[in-house]
């Protein structure tokens, strides 16, 4: 089997021990990944904490350094696209898209400026607030986008001057190990450490009296543990935890306008995306008219290896999740709720379940309440838009919504009440930009990525004031 090495202060790194990474295409396992040890852990924040003090003297070093990281990720860009595509299971297309956008996001932020307020500079006084790096940042990101949703947290935290220990999840470790050796020639030795490993280094990571910041991608369940473990010591914390996503199309809405934008969104990487429409409002006379369109669209996306020619949903990415999908859909139909297309397992290797349509659904079922993260979508009927907008909120989460009309002024007008981060008309996660805020409401998280607002959150205030200057 092929074998990985982690990153710490700039070497590679083995280990004794190391862990299968199974291909969910096929549900064997096809590479290994070095098991962390405490004692590799505490070396990996040492070599950050060494790292921080020319690392935040040095601004113009750490722009050209994201470039030339981003330079250096493209190059690689074929490798890093095949590695996430064996590990996480998306089709090779979706893996190279993230491979782009994760060169954007470090690009970006090399030309993003930091952020310098002057408050006063007049004859009685000068005063200014500025931006200071807080040390270590200990991040962890998730196996749905493994390596652009590490970039989200590397650019912005290595711009504002700090160093980083980033964990990659035990599914997907494989990119970003590779990532790390990438980027070895290109940052200073403890900039940027790349570790892996199982259970318990998650929770030993936030516990670690280093870090001065947590950042951590993933379930609202193991974030509430982030928080209780960070606050121990006061550290900083972004979360950015479940979405259950809805949309709310309206009465003057066309299927056939819109199924197919709201299919893709639902489906694209087997429903694995925390933004992904989740749950689905229809008017009550239109429900059956727009499942229609829905399970026919679903109908044409090619299920398959994300290696193979045409494949549009690959499978999902393990097989908890599997499991997780597969009790869902069966507890919607036990409660009344149809499966329109879909609701089955291909007959073949790995952890696939065909795209759903579930027809009839209800609030209070759980595939309509609680995040499913796969590849079904349950339509609901509503009598009345408001109807529709307090189911909504009526979830504990609020990441982002969307609203689906010819008439955009009214499409706007039902959009405003909904409790969430980010609200899409006539698209659904259209907000996804490195230059704009990313972040939930209520259970979804705290704080926020991307921006100057994302920046902000590795960056601590400092005010700095004197006489008037001459």
């Amino acid at each position: 089997m092929t074998q990985f090495t982690m990153t710490i202060d700039g070497s590679a790194v083995a280990t004794e021990y190391a862990f299968d990474v199974v291909n969910p295409a096929t549900a064997h396992s096809f590479a290994q990944a070095p098991d962390c040890t405490p004692q590799q852990l505490d070396a990996a924040m040492a070599a950050a904490a060494r790292a921080f003090p020319a690392w935040s003297r040095d601004e113009k070093l750490r722009r050209t350094a994201l470039r030339d990281a981003a330079d250096a990720l493209e190059a690689a860009g074929d490798r890093l696209a095949l590695l996430i595509t064996r590990e996480q299971g998306k089709p090779l297309a979706l893996s190279r898209d993230e491979i782009l956008a994760s060169t954007a996001w470090l690009r970006y932020y090399a030309d993003l400026e930091i952020p310098r307020e002057r408050i006063q500079d007049d004859a009685d006084g000068y005063a200014e607030v500025v931006s200071r790096p807080l040390g270590v940042v200990a991040a962890l990101a998730p196996w749905n986008f493994p390596l652009v949703l590490a970039a989200w947290k590397i650019a912005p935290a290595l711009l504002a001057g700090n160093t980083m220990v980033l964990k990659p999840s035990p599914y997907t470790p494989l990119a970003t190990l590779l990532t790390g050796e990438l980027l070895r020639p290109v940052l200073p030795a403890g900039v940027l450490n790349v570790i892996s490993g199982r259970d318990p280094l998650g929770a030993l990571m936030t516990a670690h009296p280093t870090p001065r910041k947590i950042s951590f991608t993933g379930s609202t369940a193991i974030g509430r543990k982030v928080a209780v473990a960070a606050a121990a010591d006061l550290k900083r914390v972004t979360l950015e935890l479940g979405g259950n996503d809805p949309a709310i199309v309206l009465e003057d809405a066309d299927p056939a306008a819109y199924a197919a934008s709201i299919v893709d969104s639902a489906f694209t990487n087997s429903g694995q995306v925390c933004f992904a429409v989740k749950r689905l409002y229809v008017p009550r006379r239109r429900h059956d008219e727009w499942v229609d369109a829905l399970a026919a669209r679903a109908a044409e996306l090619r299920v398959g290896d994300g290696l193979d020619d045409g494949v549009r949903m690959g499978p999902v990415s393990n097989r908890l999740q599997l499991d997780r999908v597969r009790a869902l859909v069966s507890d919607a139909c036990a409660h009344g709720a149809v499966a329109a297309f879909g609701g089955t397992e291909p007959d073949r290797a790995g952890y696939f379940y065909a795209p759903t349509v579930l027809a009839h659904a209800a609030d209070g079922s759980r595939v309509v309440d609680e995040e499913q993260f796969g590849p079904v979508l349950p339509v609901i009927p509503y009598r009345d838009p408001g109807d529709a907008v307090a189911a909504a909120n009526a979830s504990e989460y609020g990441l982002t919504a969307s609203v689906w009309s010819p008439d955009t002024d009214r499409a706007a007008e039902t959009a405003w009440p909904l409790e969430c981060g980010q609200v899409s008309l006539n698209a659904h996660g259209t907000g996804l930009r490195p230059d704009l805020p990313f972040g939930g409401h209520k259970s979804s998280g705290i704080g926020v990525e991307n921006g100057i607002w994302g920046l902000r959150e590795y960056s601590r205030l400092q005010v700095l004031t004197g006489p008037p200057r001459r």
